[in-house]
């Protein structure tokens, strides 16, 4: 059994480097980690490149013995613990973590769903991740994301998706305002939460509809409120005036599911 005892090996150098956006692009992998994730991308049938294992935690019986067996399929590189902990990033690892491919094929839109998710300059890891997550929780297979959001294969937003990552096409458009128009040549209507509107998100019928929401800080882009076909607001009766934006994406998602089950 071949085990990594140096930080500055070659391989290890390699998986650091994943940490960075540019070079996961370049490399077309991304980092996963945890029981959990692998077991999921082993159920998914994601492409798992290698993985690695703390040395330490496979003889702890950390890592359950089912996935042992499974991982055993795959090439496993295994280290020591003090090379495991530049790896990590999170506060208590498991002493797993994988390298796997993304599916950079898959860039066309899939006119066939109802409501389409798209992103407008999400910033924050920690609701780009949530918002995945439940995108998947309703069923939908597909989320647009702008140039200026948050990537979507960074460690943090990866782990904060619990496994949505793997069912979720993350289309990357160049240019959302054109994909926007594209989206509505193709029967689809614009949607955007507006508090310039007395029509609730409860008014719609959620049937061929684009869903964008917009930036933490500022909202959706004056150009996509300009062309947005209907403007919303979320009622609320307390004195808070807006809500995190991965909470404003769920209860607009959960409006369709109610009406998709009446």
């Amino acid at each position: 059994m071949q085990k990594i005892t140096s930080k500055d090996n070659e391989f290890i150098k390699h998986v650091k480097k994943l940490k960075d956006k540019k070079y996961r692009d370049n490399n077309n992998e991304y980092l996963i980690e945890g029981i959990k994730l692998i077991k999921e991308a082993i159920q998914e049938k994601i492409n798992i490149r290698q993985i690695i294992i703390c040395e330490d935690c496979e003889e702890s019986g950390t890592i359950p013995k089912d996935l042992m067996y499974e991982i055993a399929k795959y090439e496993c590189v295994y280290v020591t613990r003090n090379v495991f902990n530049i790896l990590t990033e999170v506060v208590n690892p498991q002493g797993i973590l994988a390298i796997v491919s993304k599916n950079s094929s898959e860039t066309e839109i899939d006119y066939s769903q109802e409501i389409i998710v798209a992103l407008d300059d999400i910033q924050d890891p920690g609701n780009l991740g949530t918002i995945l997550r439940t995108v998947d929780s309703v069923g939908l297979t597909q989320i647009l994301v702008s140039k200026g959001t948050a990537d979507a294969f960074n460690p943090k937003v990866v782990r904060s998706t619990m496994g949505a990552i793997f069912r979720v096409k993350v289309i990357e458009c160049e240019n959302l305002v054109q994909s926007l128009k594209q989206l509505q040549k193709n029967k689809f209507e614009i949607v955007v939460t507006s508090l310039q509107t007395e029509k609730s998100f409860y008014d719609i019928d959620y049937k061929q509809k684009v869903i964008v929401i917009g930036n933490e800080a500022n909202g959706v882009k004056k150009e996509i409120q300009e062309l947005a076909d209907k403007k919303v607001k979320i009622p609320m009766i307390g004195k808070t005036e807006s809500l995190n934006a991965s909470v404003a994406t769920g209860i607009m998602l959960y409006e369709y599911v109610r009406q998709k089950i009446r």
